[in-house]
């Protein structure tokens, strides 16, 4: 392996040279410690600020009277038809996973400077694994991956399983789509979850209906909690 990484070196930054990165945002090149996307178009980004008020913001709001959430994070404002949005099917459709996993080491630095105390994992809502058969990755697992990197704590893959196939919740309504994620999660290692403070991630919150469902399949563990962190959250 050793003999073969300069060679493999020489070759990236051959292709660099010819075919230099540039952000998937605004088409500039990328200086050397960017990732798919640059520092300029992150700052542009609508950024929503509720690392500074944790426990009381847009998106803590949105569950109340739902389930129970300690803490609520969500990088930028999502709205159909912007920056954001583009983003986001930059890594689902285009699969620039990347991108996600950038993205990811982003919302966990931000989370960072939060110094909310400890959580013990981090764990992306999963897909039913006919879905991830079919997309070929989950990008609420690459997302996850980059923010559990930034704050150096595990990622659980295997405690929550998404145990019923569901349809789209696109083109869905409010009541639609709680209907359509009801009951559709399970703890499979409730020892690995006993007395543990999880950060649930997904890539963006809109109506909640999704983490609703599984915030509550995972505070059935005893002495389990939950917060929540996505990389967007539309306007509330």
């Amino acid at each position: 392996m050793k003999i073969f990484s300069p060679i493999i070196n020489m070759t990236s930054a051959i292709a660099d040279l010819f075919f230099p990165p540039v952000c998937v945002s605004c088409g500039t090149h990328l200086f050397k410690q960017e990732v798919e996307i640059c520092q300029m178009c992150i700052r542009r980004l609508p950024r929503t600020n509720f690392e500074k008020q944790p426990h009381e913001n847009k998106m803590s709001l949105l569950m109340w009277g739902r389930c129970h959430v300690e803490q609520a994070y969500s990088l930028f404002y999502y709205k159909k038809g912007e920056r954001v949005q583009r983003l986001l099917h930059e890594i689902k459709y285009r699969r620039n996973m990347d991108l996600g996993k950038e993205l990811g080491r982003q919302l966990g630095k931000v989370i960072q400077q939060a110094k909310p105390g400890e959580y013990d994992c981090v764990i992306p809502i999963p897909l039913h694994p006919k879905k991830l058969r079919q997309r070929g990755f989950n990008q609420a697992e690459l997302i996850a991956d980059g923010l559990a990197e930034v704050l150096s704590i595990p990622m659980d893959i295997s405690s929550v399983k998404r145990s019923v196939h569901t349809e789209s919740q696109t083109r869905k309504g409010r009541f639609e789509r709680w209907q359509n994620v009801e009951n559709i999660f399970q703890v499979s290692e409730t020892n690995l979850l006993n007395g543990k403070h999880v950060l649930l991630v997904d890539d963006v919150i809109t109506t909640g209906s999704t983490m609703e469902a599984c915030i509550n399949t995972i505070r059935q563990v005893d002495g389990a909690q939950v917060s929540m962190a996505t990389i967007a959250c539309a306007v509330l």
